[in-house]
């Protein structure tokens, strides 16, 4: 599964590369603080129950012409969004770290240049 670190969307948005950006949380987490170029689809609650047939359903909201980065609030559930868009046939990444690392990356606080590094390292 294949992740996307805050500073590498942050460099493709408004750009003929970006990317689709679902953010997965709940409308009023989203309404109090989101990724511009984002759009929501609510289902955190359910894909934290284990229950993807709510983003099954909502699958055809979103375009399939270009890549999909799922977000969510630390990156977790958002994994499990990504994977239910792969096996929709998507090309669909996970942003590293959710809304706290886009957050950190914004304040670029030394806690996300240094999550930052160790997801590079990792690979």
């Amino acid at each position: 599964m294949s992740r996307v670190l805050p500073d590498e969307l942050a460099e493709r948005l408004g750009t003929d590369d970006e990317p689709i950006v679902v953010d997965i949380r709940p409308e009023s987490d989203y309404e109090s603080g989101a990724i511009g170029a984002s759009r929501n689809v609510p289902v955190y609650d359910d894909l934290r129950s284990g229950d993807e047939t709510t983003l099954r359903e909502r699958l055809g909201e979103v375009p399939d012409d270009r890549e999909i980065v799922t977000v969510c609030k630390m990156g977790i559930v958002a994994k499990r969004a990504t994977r239910v868009f792969e096996e929709a046939g998507y090309e669909a990444s996970t942003l590293a770290g959710g809304m706290s690392g886009w957050n950190g990356y914004e304040r670029n606080s030394l806690g996300y240049r240094l999550r930052s590094l160790w997801w590079r390292l990792r690979g």
